[in-house]
């Protein structure tokens, strides 16, 4: 392109965003988070820098070295959503978490950057916090667009919405057109019908990502008696968990649950390497999905490394990352939504 971009990436984690961004041609410097454990997947994927510092310390003087040269400053951000989860509305966490927004907020208006991607959870839109970001961009004369968008309309294997936010200086930046419709959406059989079987407990010798938890002796009869697309109800009495018996436990039917092979997933999180945790049982074999299948569904690619190869895999550690990761085709519908808008004037 005629006009040299430059890209940081706030709360990069494992590198979803980044890597969406570079496979579509827009290129990132650098990826700042918190996460040490973000380092190595984050680095040996992209060609970007990592930078372990708490995004609060950061500065726009900080930024501004990595937009040196460029013409057109882009500046991407998802701040961590749990504080916005409708899990996460029922405790009182949230407070210490906004900031984060308002960090990101606070770096604009210091680095004044061309053009601001923002992407969270869609129940952002009912908090204070969001009002403040959206009345920071008004004061900064940006053109901005918040985007409802379903995950499935671009290819993304997973019933997951989210909001996307795009801003710049000169005019407003338009969403790409959906990909897919209700009749081609992708699914599970789709993404990791072509896996090796595996038990629970192992892992596979070809790729040690390719591994699911242990399940303890009640929850492998749990799985034996759950069906694809099914429910802990299914269940023989004796297999049904007290709390699950309860009135208030009857409410919570997608736990413990298969998933079905012809359809989408349910939203990866990140405790999809759990039996229990959501309808994350494989779709025919008695087990959770495996490491692999959940980054898969975030549409990482098939060879994305995750750990260095001499260092054991910790499934809890690994799955947090797969799970708060922006799926990377999500990152490439952004990416591309951009450079749309960035050739208009080139």
């Amino acid at each position: 392109m005629a006009r040299s971009i430059s890209t940081v990436d706030l709360f990069c984690g494992a590198g979803g965003l980044t890597h969406g961004f570079e496979q579509a041609g827009l290129p990132v410097k650098a990826g700042y988070d918190i996460d040490p454990a973000c380092k190595f997947p984050y680095e040996h994927n992209n060609k970007a820098k990592f930078i372990l510092q708490d995004v609060e310390n950061v500065s726009g003087f900080d930024l501004a070295e990595h937009f040196s040269g460029s013409s057109i400053k882009v500046l991407a951000g998802c701040a961590p959503c749990q504080p916005f989860s409708s899990y996460s509305r029922r405790y009182n966490d949230r407070q210490s978490k906004w900031k984060l927004l308002q960090d990101f907020a606070r770096l604009i208006e210091e680095c004044e950057p061309d053009i601001i991607s923002m992407e969270n959870v869609l129940q952002l839109k009912h908090h204070s916090v969001f009002d403040e970001f959206i009345a920071q961009l008004k004061k900064l004369n940006y053109y901005f667009e918040p985007y409802e968008v379903n995950c499935l309309d671009y290819g993304i294997p997973q019933s997951r919405k989210r909001l996307v936010l795009l801003a710049s200086k000169f005019s407003k930046i338009n969403l790409i057109p959906a990909t897919h419709n209700a009749n081609n959406y992708q699914t599970v059989r789709q993404t990791i019908g072509n896996l090796e079987p595996i038990s629970a407990g192992q892992a596979s010798e070809r790729d040690w990502l390719h591994r699911c938890s242990k399940l303890s002796a009640l929850n492998l009869r749990r799985i034996r008696a759950s069906k694809p697309g099914g429910t802990w109800r299914d269940w023989p009495k004796e297999l049904i968990a007290e709390c699950h018996l309860k009135t208030s436990g009857k409410t919570y039917p997608a736990v413990y649950g298969r998933m079905e092979w012809d359809k989408p997933s349910p939203t990866i999180t990140t405790q999809c390497f759990g039996f229990g945790n959501g309808r994350f049982g494989h779709p025919e074999q008695d087990r959770a999905i495996s490491l692999r299948e959940a980054a898969l569904l975030q549409t990482f690619p098939p060879a994305y490394q995750f750990v260095p190869p001499d260092e054991p895999v910790a499934i809890d550690l690994v799955g947090r990352l797969i799970g708060n990761a922006v799926p990377v085709k999500l990152g490439q519908v952004i990416a591309k939504s951009i450079l749309n808008y960035i050739e208009q004037f080139s």
